[in-house]
This record gives C-alpha cells, sequence and structure tokens, in this order.
C-alpha cells in the first residue's frame, strides 16, 4: 500500500504538470457541441483547485442581484428541498466507500481529495427555518440523523423521500416539523454494489404517483467489468406506493440531478459524462429524460461516437443511442438542477439553473459555477449565461456548487457549495428583505 501511495503522488505530480494536446477554446454548448478527435491516456492532465476561503469575500452575481451565505458550517451540503411552509432541508454527506480495486483508483481519489473539504459528511439532513421572512433563517436543527449518503431529497403527498447510497427512504412529514426522530420505510433498495458513483438523484412526477432516481455507473467506461454494471447508469422509475421499479432510461452515465420542467412536465437530467479522451471529450449534458432511451454509455457517446476502449463493442446497441439535449462543456461537472418557476428573476424568467461543480481532469478549469439555460416552450432555447461565479480567485477554489432549488415564493435561488460547507441565497430585485444582513442562526441537534 505504501508503494501505491507513492506512485500515486508521482503520478499526481506529472499529470498535474502535464501538457494537453486538446483544443479547449471549442465551443461545447449547446445542441450541437464541436467534438474533437480522440486522445485517450491513461491519467488525463489535471490541475486541482485547491481550497482556499472566501475572506470576507462573496461569490458574483449579476447586477441588482444580491448573494448571501445563509448557512456555514454544514458537513458536505449536497441537495437542497424547498418544503411548502418554506423551510430548506439540506442533504449532507460525502457518501462512497467504493472500495479500491485497481491501483489506478488510489491514485485517482488522492488526487480528487486535493481538490475537496477536508469535513467528514454528515449523514443527516438539515433544516434551516425563517421565522419573520426576512431572508435569514432563525432556526436550524438536525432533521433527520444517522442516514446513509442522503443525496435525493422529494415531497410527495404528505411523504418526505430520501435517496440513500444504498435505498430509497419514505418519512411522514406534517408542515412545522423540526425533526423527524423515527427510522424511515424502505420503499425500495437502490443499487449499492461497489457503488463508484453513489449518488443518487431523486424527483417525484407532478401527479406524485411515480419517483425517478438516477443512479450512476460503477466505472469509467466499464474497466470494471460489464457484471458490476448491472442497473447501472440508469434511471429508474419507481411506483411510489409500492416501490416497484424499472429502468425508464440506459446507458446515461451518471445522471446526478432531475427534474421536472414546469410547462411541459417533462423529466429532465444532469450528467456527467466520461473522462480520459482528452480536455474536450466528452461533453457533460442537460437532457430530457425521454423513456425507453439509450444514451450510449459505455461503447458510445454523444449519440453514435464510438468509444474504442470498450471491449466488446456492440454495435447493435450503438445503433439505438440517442444523442443528448443540450452540451453543457467538457468535464464541467453539472450536479445541481432546477427549474425557475413562476415570475422568475428579471432576465432568468424561464430556464434551468445548472450548479458545476468543477472539473479536475484539464489543465483549463472548467465549472466552479451556477449556469442558466435559456428555454421556451419547453425546450432550451440559446447559450448557457453566467449566473453564479467567482469560485475560483488566483487558481483556488473557494468554493464548488452541488444542488440548486428554485423558491417560487421568496423569489431566490438556494445553492449548496460543498468545498466551503455553506448553503448561499440569490435574492432578485424584487424578493422578500433584499440583501438583508446574515445573522448567527440557532442551532438545535
Amino acid at each position: 500500500m505504501t508503494r501505491i501511495f507513492f506512485l500515486a503522488a508521482a503520478l499526481a505530480a506529472t499529470s498535474l504538470s502535464a501538457c494537453s494536446s486538446g483544443d479547449e477554446s471549442l465551443d461545447q454548448t449547446g445542441a450541437d457541441p464541436k467534438l474533437p478527435a480522440l486522445d485517450e491516456t491513461l491519467l488525463p492532465p489535471m490541475k486541482i483547485a485547491k481550497p482556499a476561503g472566501w475572506n470576507g469575500e462573496l461569490p458574483t452575481v449579476p447586477k441588482g442581484f444580491t448573494i448571501t451565505p445563509v448557512a456555514t458550517g454544514l458537513k458536505i451540503p449536497r441537495q437542497i428541498l424547498v418544503l411548502p411552509n418554506g423551510d430548506i432541508l439540506v442533504a449532507e454527506d460525502s457518501g462512497g466507500h467504493a472500495p479500491k480495486l485497481r491501483p489506478k483508483d488510489v491514485i485517482a481519489g488522492y488526487i480528487k481529495s486535493l481538490g475537496k473539504s477536508s469535513v467528514k459528511g454528515g449523514d443527516r439532513i438539515t433544516l434551516l427555518r425563517d421565522t419573520n421572512g426576512d431572508g435569514r433563517p432563525e432556526l436550524r436543527t438536525t432533521f433527520i440523523k444517522d442516514l446513509d449518503a442522503p443525496y435525493g431529497l422529494a415531497l410527495v403527498n404528505g411523504s418526505l423521500y430520501v435517496a440513500n447510497q444504498g435505498a430509497l427512504l419514505r418519512f411522514p412529514y406534517s408542515d412545522g416539523q423540526t425533526s423527524i426522530g423515527t427510522p424511515g420505510e424502505e420503499v425500495t433498495k437502490l443499487p449499492a454494489v461497489v457503488n463508484h458513483h453513489w449518488t443518487k438523484s431523486l424527483a417525484a412526477s407532478p401527479d406524485g404517483s411515480k419517483l425517478y432516481v438516477g443512479i450512476g455507473s460503477n466505472s469509467n467506461v466499464g474497466e470494471r467489468g460489464m457484471s458490476v454494471e448491472e442497473d447501472r447508469a440508469v434511471i429508474w422509475e419507481i411506483d411510489a406506493a409500492t416501490g416497484a421499479n424499472r429502468v425508464f432510461v440506459s446507458g446515461i452515465r451518471n445522471p446526478t440531478a432531475l427534474a421536472f420542467e414546469p410547462t411541459s412536465n417533462q423529466l429532465w437530467a444532469v450528467v456527467n459524462e466520461r473522462d480520459e479522451l482528452g480536455a474536450e471529450l466528452v461533453p457533460d449534458y442537460l437532457t430530457s429524460v425521454r423513456e425507453g432511451s439509450f444514451y450510449g454509455w459505455p461503447y458510445s457517446y454523444w449519440g453514435k461516437h464510438i468509444d474504442p476502449r470498450v471491449h466488446p463493442q456492440k454495435p447493435e446497441l450503438v445503433k439505438t443511442a440517442i444523442a443528448p439535449d443540450y452540451a453543457l462543456g467538457s468535464h464541467v461537472a453539472p450536479l445541481g438542477l432546477s427549474f425557475a418557476a413562476g415570475a422568475g428573476f428579471p432576465g432568468f424568467a424561464q430556464g434551468a439553473f445548472v450548479g458545476e461543480h468543477g472539473s479536475w481532469n484539464r489543465q483549463s478549469l472548467a465549472g466552479y459555477k451556477v449556469s442558466f439555460v435559456p428555454f421556451a416552450n419547453g425546450r432550451p432555447a440559446g447559450k448557457p449565461r453566467d449566473f453564479v461565479t467567482g469560485f475560483i480567485k488566483n487558481g483556488k477554489a473557494r468554493g464548488r456548487p452541488v444542488g440548486v432549488a428554485w423558491d417560487s415564493a421568496r423569489n431566490s435561488l438556494w445553492i449548496a457549495d460543498d468545498l466551503s460547507n455553506t448553503v448561499w441565497r440569490v435574492s432578485g430585485p424584487s424578493a422578500v428583505a433584499m440583501g438583508s444582513p446574515v445573522g448567527p442562526v440557532a442551532s438545535q441537534k
């Protein structure tokens, strides 16, 4: 193990100083991204944005908007749910614990750790409550504890659903609760063997009858063998009443966030694509989730572009692969998705907010922001726009956005940042108490 560690350190140093042969200036956003030739590498050229504090500064938002830290000192905040009474739930976890099956797993784990928070995940859900509507929570409680890497959250007909890394749980919920002390009812187990991509995203259908869970692959491109990929790289449809499940779509490498577009009631996902084919391959994407569709993984990418690393190939399956709807750029690592609803923000009234966690596997840093994809008639309708930036300064990361949650009642966007362990609130020009100062938050354990 000592030899492997020193090998990891040596390869990390080499990789971090490597020069990328990819063209990182290509336009890789929208329905028709530019896809360069393959540039296959054992380890991709890397640049780790090491953590740095905010030191009193704030992320950058458009003119007329205000961003405030409404909760700090959290334990790896991931996804956010806005409850009907205005309370905010935050899932906190670091998850994973996938076994290191190859030396490469040790190397990659070490390199990625250089850009992460040192805080241990909370395995809990925290509640934030703003009792007087001034935009700052006076109450902060541990809402549910002793979970196992909670990630996806949904509220359906008086039940709170929590997607742990290995099971979908259901808890009874009533408006105003400040904690739930009873164990959750297991709706269904979720695939958890190896659990390389452990996050289980979650969305409920508009009528509440179905739940959708995103289940990531167990590898980059099947290098651990396809036997461990059963029911991986898929989105499940689950009957909320019975827990019966089926594969809704497949070949979708790592669907990290799911949400329904409000004008069409169509399910959409953001997806992290594969690595080690170059700085500009393969673009991460935003796509509608079309029942029965196959999105290519691991045999092809962006439709029918063959990945030569996968053996044996399955040309008959690749013939059925469909291209995603909208590219976000290579290695931006989208982990959050929420659609504006109601009046929306001025200039950002209809479309998708995307939390881009940020790259580690290219020389030029990508992501590390919240972007906005404009929509019209239920479809993307233009180039993405930066909405919240400033997470990178002087090559170091002050934060990394994960979950985003639109709040129509407060005309606000909530953002989970798992590097500075902060929940941010972006207020629009007509928001309640726009720009109000943040004071101490009471804590109940």
